[in-house]
């Protein structure tokens, strides 16, 4: 007698179906990125305070009686108090007024030099990478060349033929910064291009540039943003170096490095002239590389667990 056949292809029921389902909300690229970028506590720490300096930068000599250039000759060399919360310098202006107009001139430049920096170095060596050969080895050639030229002289010859403004020094700072992205993409660039959703783009049909910007430079954009973010507290030290040396942004206006180059004098008798533009540059300094070291790694595909 022969045996009944099993109906191997039954239809599942719907608690077997409910099992398979995919409970977990899908999230963007972007998403995932802020969601390991808030986990860094350091991260997060030094993006509140660029935040509160920046605000401060913007609307903080809006809400003070004084301005920048306001000299008050009865109030010379005061030390901190209720009436002027940094003191006043030499010629009696408030130090708290001219530390935030010093911000505003220090991050806009800094910001400014190193996006002009970014675009710059992303698409020179994102170009040299990816097309290789002789285009490369001719690109890269220039870049040592640039490299082995001290920035510091062409600066300050640009500034001497341009004057001391703050388009010369963001032509000088752009001129100088922008071959060290150049070369941390091309290294990117060459890694990558060899991978397989790359070979893949090239057989869809996609053109040399659209696998350049849709998946190699994406996918290099954790070593990119950190030297980006090195950038901008890169150029705010050298611009106030440069105002420090007197050649950079020059009297009525402040920066952090004329400020403190106008403390100079009296570091003896009134330190706090030198404490607060100094304090200022390196909380802006470390609150910058942290924010570089978290954003690498939420950025970075491979960081990914």
């Amino acid at each position: 007698m022969d045996k009944p056949i099993v109906n191997r292809y039954a239809p599942l029921d719907s608690s077997a179906l409910s099992a398979d389902e995919i409970s977990r909300p899908s999230v963007s690229y972007w998403q995932d990125a802020w969601r390991r970028f808030r986990r860094d506590k350091l991260a997060v720490f030094g993006l509140i305070v660029i935040t509160i300096i920046a605000l401060f930068a913007i609307f903080g000599p809006m809400l003070c009686p004084y301005g920048y250039e306001d000299a008050d000759f009865f109030h010379v060399n005061e030390w901190p108090s209720a009436e002027h919360w940094f003191g006043t310098d030499a010629l009696g202006r408030d130090l708290y007024v001219r530390v935030l107009y010093g911000a505003r001139i220090s991050l806009s430049i800094g910001v400014v030099a190193a996006l002009v920096n970014m675009v710059i170095g992303v698409l020179y060596g994102g170009i040299a990478g990816f097309c290789g050969g002789m285009v490369d080895n001719v690109m890269m050639r220039i870049v040592d060349i640039l490299i082995a030229l001290p920035s510091l002289l062409y600066t300050i010859l640009l500034m001497m033929l341009m004057g001391t403004n703050i388009r010369s020094i963001l032509i000088a700072l752009c001129l100088s910064s922008w071959v060290g992205t150049a070369r941390i993409t091309r290294s990117q660039v060459v890694s990558l291009k060899h991978q397989e959703y790359a070979l893949a783009g090239r057989l869809a049909g996609a053109s040399s540039f659209e696998i350049l910007l849709r998946h190699l430079l994406p996918n290099a954009m954790g070593p990119i943003i950190v030297s980006v973010m090195f950038l901008i507290p890169s150029a705010i030290f050298s611009e106030a170096f440069l105002s420090f040396l007197g050649i950079g942004i020059q009297k009525p206006m402040a920066s952090w490095g004329s400020l403190a180059n106008d403390a100079i004098e009296k570091l003896n008798s009134a330190p706090y002239q030198m404490f607060f533009p100094i304090a200022a540059i390196s909380l802006t300094m470390f609150s910058l590389n942290f924010i570089g070291d978290g954003l690498r790694d939420a950025l970075d595909p491979k960081l990914k667990k």
